[in-house]
């Protein structure tokens, strides 16, 4: 069950209760009430009513709930797996992580009831409609050691993705520029000022209307490939963010054409190079 943690801040609320009603207002109180009667909020592991005192530094964790959650009808699979890692491919449109109306179909919960494993947690994301390869740590007692592998860019990405073609640049070229937080508050754009982000470009193949091109960030900012393409006018195709925002298509028939194609790092323990390839194609 995917299960969220929140350590309760200073404040004077009379209860747990009202604690969560104030701040998770898109959910009645009639709803967390009903979740404590099922047992399915707890404190410090013990459960929770709604006569439950709110104490400061206490950690509450809860099940999150999404009524009528839509399926996702495309299957992960995975590509590597032993007692530390488990690495997967994740298709378009699947999220990473339990967020907005997704709570069961996303990775991370497939993944927990597939292998039956609650230790499981992403060592990092990739947008929802991003496919390709994400790597989970399987067990807390290696996860640190991974984890600043990501942490400290010592991992090697590489994506491909399907954009218009550039015809008036010439390949390999470095983007390089200046990327912050955007309108509405979920898009990064590019604006004046230092760089920090950079993507390495490449050409793999070239089509009639449409290139597969090779990208390797250097950097990690928010929808960085997505908004350094758009920005060298070859936005990816099936973007529904860049360059301009649209609705998305609700029969799941346009991804966005983005694939995290191979990870490679020197493993913290053995020292050998680890590297990882996704099974998963762009059509071009």
């Amino acid at each position: 069950m995917p299960l969220s943690r929140i350590a309760l801040p200073p404040g004077g609320w009379p209860s747990v209760l009202d604690f969560l009603c104030e701040r998770f207002p898109a959910v009645s109180r009639e709803a967390w009430e009903d979740r404590m009667e099922r047992g399915l909020v707890q404190a410090n592991g013990h459960g929770v009513d709604h006569l439950t005192p709110y104490r400061p530094g206490d950690i509450v964790t809860y099940r999150r709930e999404v009524p009528a959650e839509p399926r996702i009808p495309f299957e992960e699979t995975i590509v590597y797996q032993d007692d530390d890692l488990v690495v997967a491919d994740k298709p378009h449109f699947l999220p990473v992580m339990p967020a907005g109306r997704y709570v069961e179909e996303t990775l991370s919960v497939r993944l927990v009831r597939r292998l039956g494993n609650p230790d499981l947690v992403a060592l990092h994301r990739l947008d929802r409609g991003t496919a390709g390869l994400v790597v989970f740590s399987a067990r807390p007692s290696s996860r640190d050691a991974y984890t600043r592998l990501f942490r400290e860019r010592a991992i090697a990405k590489t994506y491909e993705a399907l954009a218009p073609p550039l015809p008036g640049l010439t390949f390999p070229l470095s983007r390089c520029s200046r990327i912050e937080r955007g309108e509405p508050f979920f898009r990064t754009h590019e604006v004046q000022g230092p760089a920090n982000a950079t993507t390495h470009v490449d050409v793999i193949e070239r089509g009639e209307h449409a290139w597969r091109y090779r990208l390797e960030p250097v950097t990690g900012r928010k929808h960085q490939l997505r908004v350094h393409m758009a920005g060298l006018g070859a936005p990816i195709l099936g973007d529904p963010m860049y360059p301009e925002l649209r609705e998305e298509t609700a029969d799941f028939s346009e991804p966005m054409q983005l694939l995290a194609r191979e990870l490679a790092f020197i493993d913290p323990f053995s020292g050998e190079e680890r590297r990882f390839l996704s099974l998963r194609s762009l059509d071009l």
